[in-house]
């Protein structure tokens, strides 16, 4: 009882009241040491899930640990490396007992720069953290959805890919790959009661802020450009859309793209920083 008290005292302080979605629900979020995965953390744990914050950086990654309370575990995680995908599902299934929830979000940055001058290294670095690592985190808790009849997969892609903004051509590639991984899994995975869906977000991360650091002047030509006259909230945009893909709720939804982004994808981006000749 006093534990129960406290956990949702916790709650609480990071801004919410538990009403019981994700009650019994464990998940997985990657790269939810802070920006949209940690809003995602914010809005699950308020909802009653066990997660595993899997995070490159340890720092981060237990600081959100200690703040999220006795429902949140991290495991240090390079999302960029297969067997620790694996790793990850195997400490989610051995902390809590089972898996339910896989969230892939984590991403390892890249500059922003024009086609030819993407390194080899940065281009295999970006597909190997933007696609195959949440392919693998994928296969890995397939068997254990599988075995329950319930498995809710959960990919954050991006409108940079989709409409092919400049200067980051890793980053679109990756995504767009991992759309249409999500997309092929949804189809073979729907009849064993695993649902695979993709969110584009528009919100203020983090990474949203490391990236504008080239380019300050965009951030508030990203507001005006947004049809609702502002970049969305990582944990009050984003994470209730994430919520309501892993719960009962969306059983009949699979394979489908979710623009979480103000608008922004009706008429394309006007995103066109100047990458010199």
């Amino acid at each position: 009882m006093v534990d129960s008290f406290w956990v949702k005292l916790r709650l609480v302080h990071i801004g919410g009241s538990m009403s019981g979605q994700l009650e019994n629900r464990v998940a997985i979020i990657t790269g939810a040491g802070e920006g949209i995965g940690r809003g995602i953390a914010n809005a699950f744990i308020k909802e009653g899930a066990k997660i595993v914050i899997a995070e490159i950086n340890s720092e981060l990654g237990q600081q959100a640990s200690d703040e999220l309370g006795d429902n949140a575990v991290f495991v240090q995680t390079d999302v960029s490396m297969k067997k620790d995908n694996e790793r990850m599902v195997e400490a989610a299934v051995e902390q809590w007992g089972t898996l339910d929830i896989l969230v892939n979000n984590a991403w390892g940055g890249g500059a922003i720069s024009r086609v030819e001058s993407k390194s080899p290294e940065l281009m295999e670095h970006g597909l190997n953290v933007g696609f195959l690592g949440p392919l693998w985190a994928m296969v890995a808790a397939h068997p254990f959805m599988k075995e329950k009849g319930y498995g809710r997969i959960v990919n954050l892609c991006s409108l940079n890919g989709v409409n092919a903004h400049m200067g980051t051509v890793e980053y679109n590639s990756a995504k767009e790959a991992l759309r249409s991984a999500t997309r092929t899994a949804a189809r073979e995975w729907a009849p064993l009661g695993i649902t695979a869906n993709i969110i584009c977000p528009a919100a203020k991360s983090a990474s949203f802020f490391r990236v504008m650091s080239q380019f300050p002047e965009l951030i508030a030509a990203a507001d005006a450009a947004n049809p609702m006259g502002r970049m969305g909230d990582c944990e009050e945009d984003i994470g209730p859309v994430a919520v309501f893909l892993a719960t009962e709720g969306s059983s009949y939804v699979t394979g489908n793209t979710l623009f979480v982004d103000g608008g922004s994808h009706i008429n394309g981006s006007s995103w066109a920083p100047d990458l010199g000749e």
